[in-house]
């Protein structure tokens, strides 16, 4: 083991950089200076760049004519770690055990994006130059939906031109079994309130007079949805794509199945929109989440009120050819439509990302592949994935390239949960990946 390596993943894990925590905006920013520093450090050029909200990071060696050039992407930002009760150890002191490494942040992002900085050092360290021209733009905003990393693709549209672009910010479908991510959904998201009286109530005084905000939001949450699992919004399923029977041949063979998912979320049962397997729902499919509800008295034992208001985060993941922006004015309008008597409705508009597809067998897609097969030692596994990565149709879009995304996730690594983990194994992997990576796309 490494134990340079492991001691730079644990003091990058230290860093409690929550991007959404306005009380964390300093700590944030000490974690893009150590990235800086840690860049430079292996003889990249690397500076921070200031946008309104929190800096990227950007590196690159010594550009030379007529080789290929490579951008690799990642994020520094983490999650809010709450719940706290529930983590066995502090989420932002990594604990190290049986070669599993747990601290927020461990596999979303850091311990992915840092594997590709350490393994760009050690070919550096081993030959003295790369095989290609390097860049990376490592941001501090994705978990807020990237808001302010288009403007700056924009701004720096020539200094970021590049061939293709590399993320590791995806999973695998099994230990040891590399893992090509070609599709990713898109999302979208809103907020909602209903408000029904001016202050809380006394509810055996006005218990039947007025409508209950909590209520209400219930009964207008249920609208969203049919019993069978179908989004229940009209025109909602226009333009989905139809997965192709290829494609779901190819996903019945994976060891992903129903069962490893039913232990791995620890539900009762799995549910979704009837007549699609199980990862064609997760893959290919789009959804429409509540991701949180606030409304009453919330703490221990009883307070007899009829809350003045409600809350709601919903979140829908779409999937090719949705257009977010449509979807979430049909959303609006059906929750708009479907609004309970004696309740206003007040909705705030949230990020929004495009889904994401490209060619697993372009001459690229093909080198992404080869690497993953010198790494791991097996075929790669070619999935969809249900998760956003909002920079992707950026990058599609205002630099004109495919994105290769090659995870290192594992399943029951708990992103965005208590207890994130990564195998320092993947970590090690990740290095390896690094440079088989930068070799077959510098040939390919």
């Amino acid at each position: 083991m490494d134990a340079a390596a492991v001691n730079d993943l644990l003091a990058f894990l230290r860093f409690p950089s929550v991007s959404t925590d306005p009380a964390c905006a300093g700590k944030v920013a000490e974690c893009a200076q150590w990235l800086c520093a840690r860049l430079k450090a292996l003889g990249l050029e690397a500076e921070t760049h200031p946008t309104p909200g929190h800096p990227a990071v950007v590196a690159r060696n010594r550009h030379e004519t007529g080789r290929k050039t490579v951008l690799i992407y990642g994020h520094y930002d983490v999650q809010p770690p709450d719940p706290l009760e529930l983590w066995t150890h502090p989420p932002f002191e990594p604990h190290i055990e049986n070669g599993i490494v747990t601290a927020r942040g461990a596999t979303d992002n850091k311990g992915q994006i840092l594997a590709h900085v350490l393994g760009v050092g050690e070919a550096m360290k081993r030959t003295g130059e790369l095989p290609v021209n390097l860049i990376f733009l490592i941001e501090g905003e994705e978990e807020i939906g990237s808001a302010h990393l288009e403007p700056f693709l924009l701004a720096h549209r020539d200094s970021l031109r590049c061939d293709i672009i590399a993320v590791s910010d995806t999973g695998m479908v099994g230990r040891n079994i590399p893992t090509f991510t070609y599709g990713l959904r898109g999302i979208g998201a809103l907020e909602i309130k209903v408000t029904g009286p001016s202050t809380d109530l006394h509810s055996g005084i006005y218990g039947g007079a007025v409508a209950n905000p909590a209520t209400m939001l219930a009964r207008l949450l249920a609208t969203l949805h049919t019993a069978e699992g179908r989004v229940a919004v009209e025109g909602f399923y226009d333009g989905v794509q139809p997965v192709s029977q290829a494609e779901k041949d190819r996903w019945g063979r994976l060891p992903l199945n129903d069962a490893l998912i039913l232990q791995l979320t620890g539900a009762p049962q799995l549910f979704g929109e009837a007549g699609c397997t199980t990862l064609e729902r997760v893959w290919a499919r789009p959804t429409a989440e509540v991701n949180g509800l606030k409304g009453g008295y919330q703490g221990e034992g009883t307070k007899t009120v009829i809350p003045k208001e409600a809350s709601a985060k919903l979140t829908f993941r779409l999937v090719p050819d949705q257009k977010p922006d449509e979807v979430i004015d049909k959303v609006k309008a059906h929750l708009t439509q479907h609004t309970p008597p004696g309740v206003v409705l007040e909705i705030t508009g949230g990020h929004t990302g495009a889904p994401y597809l490209c060619d697993p067998d372009s001459p690229q897609g093909m080198a992404a592949r080869r690497a993953l097969q010198r790494t791991f030692g097996g075929e790669p596994a070619l999935i969809r994935e249900g998760g956003s990565i909002p920079i992707v149709n950026s990058f599609k879009t205002i630099l004109g390239v495919d994105t290769l995304l090659l995870g290192l996730a594992l399943p029951d690594c708990r992103v965005h949960a208590p207890n994130e983990n990564f195998p320092l194994e993947n970590f090690f992997a990740g290095i390896r990946l690094n440079q088989a990576l930068l070799e077959e796309l510098a040939q390919g």
